[in-house]
């Protein structure tokens, strides 16, 4: 089975999000691979560090369970997905080259992403999962 993971990361009422530019395509929260013989805590502090530059310091898994849609850009349809919150963490966010762009999204700008068909499906069903939209 394939393995993802995904995060959270709220400050001030906003959610961090990314504007990928590799399929999956579209915003989405920092996400990635579980590689062999890694943990998902150890992919979730490797992840956050290569597409935020943060340092998570203390997260909680919200979901685990395998979700059949979604091609990634290994070609792979269908992952058992960690997704995490990030409750604590260091450093400042910047932009790398797998991004157009990053910033911190509030409820309504996500749900324009949503109407607008640019929020990334995984995210969007996520968070109509956890309530967040």
């Amino acid at each position: 089975m394939h393995s993802c993971i995904g995060a959270i990361i709220k400050k001030d009422n906003k959610i961090l999000m990314l504007d990928r530019l590799n399929i999956p395509l579209g915003w989405a929260c920092p996400a990635g691979h579980i590689e062999a013989g890694e943990t998902p805590e150890e992919t979730l502090a490797r992840e956050i560090k290569e597409e935020t530059d943060l340092d998570v310091k203390k997260y909680k898994l919200l979901i685990h369970e395998f979700v059949p849609f979604g091609t990634c850009k290994r070609g792979f349809t269908g992952h058992d997905w960690y997704v995490y919150e990030i409750l604590d963490w260091s450093g400042e966010i910047k932009i790398n080259n797998e991004h157009k762009d990053i910033g911190w999204k509030t409820i309504e700008e996500i749900k324009q992403m949503q109407s607008e068909k640019k929020l990334e499906k995984i995210w969007e069903y996520m968070f109509k999962k956890l309530k967040i939209i």
